[in-house]
């Protein structure tokens, strides 16, 4: 079936290989200014940082890139060779197409793991803040406890919130280790019906997080399963269990913490201030870092009284996000300049958690005053300070950590600071419900029918989430703000999450200005429209792309295309809704991919898995998984060839779901399903 309008279009690279990365020697790679500002001073004083690092990498091994390196068992490593001899297989017999289709699924399962092991994480405070066990934790938004529970089948009458939290927390736990068949509650209540039955017929509905990833990873076990296209299915069963795993996360994170409406902050590393204690939460889970925020603000004094002006708070990754979300704490940069925020040499304390927490921030570290904080048993750094961080114990906890950076503001002083003063404005903030009540100011009785309406009618031409990560394989940011830019350039209403928000809120791209700079006239008329119909609750204007939180919170992103689903009375792969991960990186990018691949969104990825060794997984990738579940993988690492992919497939969603619908006034029947 064709996958866009425009024949010439194809779901393989533009680029070939060899010519993906440009310059891969020369370390400026980024179009940040406060980062180019801090790698001109890294090459002035010998610092070593990722953009060193990758360069010293290069070329990297074409076998482990196209993933046709093996290294499941300690027989190998096996390369597998061209032709038809030996070393075409490896020394089990596996093929290209097994080993790459084990190699990817494993990825995916390590994704899965690392969500929805923070998601557990979230669940047990939950619940114990429930069961009156956490003094420094309770239920904040008891409308989301009670909208949670309903649509989980679970009654609020008669019950306190706290009760009623307790048995949503075990809920939730038992889609970690149900042992029946039955499929994961949070699946199974926040999909379509037809993705439902869709995911029932291909037997890929997970049953339990865990027992999905255990069974994963038995099926890539060498001499288990040597069937590409039947491994790929249980990775996406896999993509799935992480998808449940997010929304766990955001939903359970909501309850504990307020779900976040529209803030007003800023972006890049001009937020951090010299004369400020300045403390950074970098990782992913909010736990820690909510409480970090909450108690700063108690703590002013004790700064004051060590000579400074008060307690900087800022972000990295998606701790930084999930902070910026709810408490509008402003973020400091994303994942490939966490080491430059060190070099500024005014960071008192970084406090991490867990994932995309670069092992070198401690060597960094030594080279100024920064203290590096770890805080979970599972992520700790040679050399670093590790408070051991329960939730008991949680605001003692976080007040050590800020006495720290009070201390290492002390020693700092006499030091030389170069700070960059470049920051941008940012309006961020929207859960899926913050959304619905901008659009609700519209039309209140169906709120998502003003999206799904401007969409049919062409003013927009659909809806892409722009997630994940930085990838020094392109250059650092630039897939991000190419692609999003083409996209509000031709009426698409973006939305986002991850590294991907926080590119966009360094450049600018959150604030209202970049409306009237980027926007097309379509996309420029609905946002007015919905300024207008709210400016009694937004005083600061709406911007051009929405932040939607953290990687878990693209769970936020599926609830909108759910919704528009539902309006449009279709399932999900007919919804003119497209994902796209500029500059993907980690296992997590992966799990992410397959999950929204399997939901039925046409996927970009914008920076290549290791799947190019096997055209067989690679057809499976981009041609079957399309014709099976309607979403496929658009694999492109030029982003304005990535951008004309992504509108040709809305295009081509939007023009075939007017077809269908006229086709079915016309002869007055159901609603083609196909897709």
């Amino acid at each position: 079936m064709p996958r866009f309008r425009e024949t010439t279009l194809q779901s393989t690279p533009s680029v070939p290989r060899k010519e993906r990365i440009k310059d891969p020697k020369d370390i400026m790679r980024s179009v940040d200014p406060a980062a180019l500002y801090m790698l001109e001073k890294a090459k002035d004083q010998n610092l070593i940082s990722s953009y060193d690092r990758f360069a010293a990498q290069q070329p990297q091994c074409a076998f482990g890139y196209e993933g046709i390196c093996c290294r499941i068992c300690f027989q190998g490593p096996c390369r597998i060779k061209p032709g038809d001899g030996p070393g075409s297989k490896g020394i089990c017999g596996a093929t290209a197409y097994t080993i790459v289709a084990r190699n990817i699924a494993r990825m995916m399962a390590g994704g899965a793991s690392a969500h929805s092991d923070h998601g557990r994480h979230i669940v047990h405070a939950l619940l114990h803040a429930a069961e009156g066990k956490l003094a420094d934790f309770k239920v904040t938004d008891v409308e989301k406890l009670n909208r949670v529970a309903e649509r989980i089948g679970i009654s609020a009458e008669g019950k306190t919130e706290n009760e009623l939290a307790v048995e949503v927390s075990k809920a939730a736990l038992e889609d970690f280790g149900r042992q029946t068949d039955e499929p994961c509650t949070w699946l199974r209540t926040t999909i379509t019906d037809g993705r439902n039955k869709k995911f029932a017929d291909c037997c890929i509905a997970p049953t339990a997080i865990d027992r999905s990833v255990v069974s994963l990873l038995h099926q890539t076990h060498i001499g288990t399963d040597a069937d590409p296209v039947n491994i790929i299915f249980g990775g996406l069963k896999c993509g799935l269990a992480d998808y449940v795993g997010m929304h766990i996360s955001t939903d359970l994170s909501d309850v504990l913490f307020g779900t976040p409406k529209p803030v007003v902050t800023e972006a890049n590393l001009g937020v951090i201030k010299e004369d400020k204690v300045n403390v950074i939460v970098h990782g992913h889970n909010p736990i820690l870092s909510q409480t970090v925020v909450n108690v700063a603000k108690e703590m002013e004094a004790e700064a004051k009284a060590a000579g400074a002006t008060g307690i900087q708070l800022s972000g990295i990754c998606c701790t930084g996000n999930e902070v910026l979300m709810r408490s509008g704490v402003p973020i400091a940069t994303n994942f490939s300049s966490q080491e430059l925020a060190i070099m500024t040499g005014a960071v008192d304390v970084m406090v991490v958690d867990v994932q995309c927490i670069m092992p070198s921030v401690q060597a960094v570290a030594e080279c100024f005053h920064t203290k590096i904080v770890t805080t979970m048993d599972i992520s700790k750094i040679p050399g670093a300070h590790h408070f051991a961080f329960d939730e008991e114990h949680a605001v003692e906890s976080a007040k050590a950590v800020i006495r720290l950076a009070i201390e290492g503001y002390k020693n700092r002083q006499g030091m030389v600071c170069d700070i960059p003063q470049i920051k941008s404005k940012v309006i961020a903030g929207f859960s899926v419900e913050a959304i619905v009540e901008l659009l609700a100011a519209i039309n209140p009785e169906t709120p998502i029918k003003v999206l799904t309406d401007a969409v049919e009618a062409g003013e927009l031409a659909g809806v892409a989430l722009l997630c994940g990560c930085n990838n020094l394989e392109s250059v650092h940011d630039n897939n991000h703000l190419t692609i999003a830019r083409e996209l509000t350039k031709n009426n698409v209403f973006v939305v986002t999450t991850g590294c991907s928000a926080q590119a966009l809120a360094k450049a600018g791209m959150m604030a209202p200005e970049a409306i009237e700079e980027y926007a097309g006239e379509g996309l420029k008329n609905f946002l007015k429209r919905l300024a207008d119909a709210n400016q009694d609750k937004l005083t600061d204007g709406l911007p051009l792309v929405f932040h939607m939180g953290s990687c878990v919170d693209n769970s936020r992103a599926h609830d909108l295309s759910t919704l528009m689903a539902k309006q449009l009375n279709v399932d999900t792969p007919k919804v003119p809704f497209v994902a796209s991960a500029p500059e993907a990186m980690s296992e997590k990018a992966v799990s992410i991919g397959a999950g929204a691949v399997a939901m039925g969104y046409p996927t970009h990825v914008g920076t290549m898995p290791p799947i190019e060794g096997s055209p067989l997984v690679f057809g499976i990738a981009t041609q079957i998984a399309s014709d099976v579940y309607g979403g496929y993988f658009i694999f492109e690492t030029d982003p304005m060839v990535a951008a004309a992919k992504l509108l040709a497939s809305l295009d081509n969603r939007t023009w075939k779901l007017g077809i269908h619908k006229k086709t079915a006034e016309k002869y007055e029947t159901q609603l083609c399903e196909n897709y």
